[in-house]
């Protein structure tokens, strides 16, 4: 998919730089050319000499090189490539960018171009979650710029959270999606995976079987056919696919809030399985069994995800996709929920005890459209995925 492709690649300054040496190695394996560019802060934590001999070409690391600029060279570099991609992108980075500053020749390539471009984010915790960073990202997101990561983890400061730099070979999956000439290149898709954890306690919650793998699975192949995925998950077993923008929640009111914040999409796919209740007034400390008897536990109807986005006046997808985990009349019972919801298909599944559909490897689907039901073979949840990918691209085109 990289072969022959052009990126030019911009490392900045932090700690994470040393990713980039890596990331250069997997974009080269792919037939990918790779133009690097080394900003000041860069060269405290790589050295210009072993990133060129990685790349297998000259790094370019100041705005006013007389030669390079004899021939406007920062305009040259900023569109000739097929991608412009900024690992590490750093806080001061993506501000220069979000504010349309051009101080160096990175910010400066970055202001001149029009190849798309795309970040892989890495900064403290603290620093990615504080307001002016978030502000930058939203106005970067409004632009056009596609991100890669950033992953959650332990960072070199010795603290833990937002903000570590997507792992290379993470990086190279989203390049691959952005370059990709799909059915489905240029479209946006929600995917929402896993089941929700609806707490009662600090310790205990209510949720289900839900492992994500079929909402993985369907994300994966979305973005493999060139889409932009937006994949909401709950805490499912399995870890997200790379290459997709992934917003992990817990509860069903999250969810819906991250769900609404995604919008406009031209697709939204909901395989999570939502808990449809949640206790009214969760415990903020943790419940005692007593002589007294059992708790009394209030439920709440928690909000319905599908019918909110199926029924918006402004702004509803082209298409809405909805799962039906169904033990009983499987058909008829997917059937009344489309015409519920007002959804455009229901990819209902019968998950009745003795199946192994729920959690597990494999699915037997029927896909129910205003045509009527659609039974698919037993098959495997990838098969399935691309499956349901193909006709998602068919019905988008």
């Amino acid at each position: 998919m990289l072969a022959s492709k052009r990126i030019l690649l911009i490392i900045g300054g932090g700690i994470a730089a040393f990713k980039s040496l890596d990331l250069i190695r997997r974009l080269r394996e792919r037939g990918a050319e790779v133009t690097p560019v080394l900003t000041r802060a860069g060269e405290e934590f790589v050295t210009p000499l072993s990133v060129s001999a990685l790349a297998g070409k000259r790094v370019f690391r100041d705005l006013f090189d007389l030669t390079d600029e004899a021939e406007m060279g920062h305009i040259e570099l900023s569109r000739s490539a097929d991608l412009v991609v900024v690992a590490p992108a750093t806080a001061d980075l993506m501000a220069k960018m979000a504010q349309g500053h051009a101080d160096d020749l990175a910010s400066t390539l970055l202001l001149a171009t029009d190849t798309p471009v795309m970040v892989a984010p890495a900064m403290n915790v603290r620093m990615w979650e504080h307001p002016a960073t978030q502000r930058n990202i939203a106005t970067l997101k409004a632009d056009g710029i596609a991100f890669a990561g950033p992953n959650e983890g332990d960072m070199a400061c010795g603290e833990h959270g937002p903000g570590r730099m997507a792992e290379p070979l993470e990086i190279v999956t989203a390049v691959d999606a952005a370059l990709a000439s799909g059915p489905l290149a240029g479209k946006r898709i929600l995917v929402t995976s896993g089941p929700t954890h609806e707490p009662i306690d600090p310790v205990r919650y209510i949720a289900n079987r839900s492992s994500g793998s079929q909402g993985t699975a369907i994300a994966r192949a979305l973005n493999s056919l060139g889409a932009e995925v937006v994949f909401v998950t709950g805490p499912a077993d399995v870890p997200p696919p790379q290459g997709v923008e992934t917003v992990p929640v817990e509860t069903a009111q999250q969810m819906l809030e991250a769900v609404q914040a995604a919008l406009p999409v031209d697709a939204a796919i909901f395989a999570a399985a939502v808990a449809d209740w949640r206790v009214a007034s969760a415990s903020t400390s943790k419940m005692k069994k007593t002589k007294g008897g059992l708790p009394s536990l209030e439920f709440a109807e928690n909000p319905d995800i599908l019918a909110t986005v199926s029924q918006l006046d402004h702004g509803r997808p082209g298409l809405v996709v909805g799962f039906a985990a169904e033990t009983d009349d499987v058909v008829e019972n997917a059937t009344a929920k489309r015409k519920r919801k007002g959804c455009d298909w229901i990819v209902a599944n019968d998950v009745s005890h003795g199946t192994g559909i729920m959690g597990g490897k494999e699915n037997d689907i029927t896909l129910i459209t205003e045509n009527g039901a659609e039974d698919w073979p037993r098959m495997s949840k990838d098969d399935v995925a691309n499956r349901l990918a193909e006709r998602i691209a068919q019905s988008l085109i």
